[in-house]
């Protein structure tokens, strides 16, 4: 497929939904199903990473097959309370802060509530492993959200044995509700909830869910031939100032499951360990010869995110 055009922007929160990225509820077809396993779940992701705070030499393994499970369930619930909060009109929006660019930062109730289903449901699953989190966690409002650990007929056909790895080699990023300038415009559907699982840095599992949308199952968007018209298209993406990786990692994993690439504008994979963010800006590709357009950038990583 030839390029669909270069786009530039300086709006992270924009980037999945220009890129089309996702995962919801049930695999969209055979060629996913094995693509994402095989990249996601069949590599061999030993070594050492990023402990979380109750992880320890002796935190266990966990199963890459419930964690995938839960994953996805997490992405509905928070997105369940995106659609209830959006859907009252109440949002209770408030300010942040300023970005870096010097927009104002915006939170919502659908935030919160998101994130507070998503984290403790995440966190009541595997204790034992790091989870990064847009929004602040208030102990106050800790929940115990269990989990039946019943892993969904469909991951157990395509996955049919175990994929474990330490426990503390796992850190998992989740943002409760991507595109809040969005969601407060209520232009819906931009909006998502994420969650991304990294082992030692490198993204292997990504869910994107999008609470507003009339389809059901696991479905790749825009850089597949997918039936919604409304998905914006693209084979290229490009994002010069700072980015959070939050924003970033789930749709990484899929990207990279279905052949694509992501890295630094300078070519450097993105490790999903240590800092919250990313300042050498973002490439990513479909289809396309990426070294050969790193190569072709002008030098924008300097000047991106001052």
């Amino acid at each position: 497929m030839a390029p669909m055009g270069i786009r530039l922007s300086p709006l992270g929160v924009a980037v999945f939904c220009l890129l089309g990225l996702g995962v919801l509820y049930h695999l969209y077809s055979g060629f996913l199903a094995g693509r994402f396993s095989l990249f996601g779940l069949g590599g061999e992701p030993g070594g050492g990473g990023a402990a979380g705070p109750a992880a320890a030499a002796d935190g266990g393994t966990v199963d890459l097959r419930e964690m995938l499970a839960v994953s996805v369930l997490a992405a509905v619930r928070g997105g369940d309370e995106v659609r209830r909060v959006r859907e009252s009109n109440v949002l209770h929006e408030k300010s942040k802060g300023k970005t870096r660019e010097g927009a104002e930062d915006k939170m919502t109730s659908g935030d919160v509530l998101s994130n507070r289903k998503m984290f403790y449901l995440l966190k009541t699953a595997f204790p034992n492993v790091q989870i990064n989190t847009e929004e602040h966690v208030d102990a106050a409002d800790q929940e115990v959200i269990l989990w039946d650990r019943k892993i969904p007929e469909d991951i157990l056909k395509e996955i049919a044995t175990p994929k474990e790895v330490p426990a503390e080699s796992v850190t998992v990023w989740i943002d409760p509700l991507d595109a809040t300038q969005e969601y407060t415009e209520d232009l819906r559907k931009y909006v998502t909830t994420m969650v991304c699982v990294a082992v030692n840095g490198k993204p292997v599992l990504g869910v994107i869910h999008k609470p507003f949308s009339e389809y059901t199952g696991y479905k790749v968007l825009a850089l597949l031939d997918v039936p919604d018209k409304s998905q914006e298209k693209a084979d290229l993406y490009i994002h010069v100032t700072y980015i959070k990786k939050w924003d970033i990692c789930a749709g990484n994993a899929i990207l990279k499951a279905l052949g694509g690439h992501m890295t630094t504008l300078s070519g450097e994979e993105i490790s999903y360990t240590g800092s919250d963010g990313i300042e050498g800006g973002l490439l990513a590709s479909i289809r396309m010869n990426h070294q050969a357009l790193v190569r072709k950038l002008p030098d924008l990583e300097k000047t991106g995110h001052k």
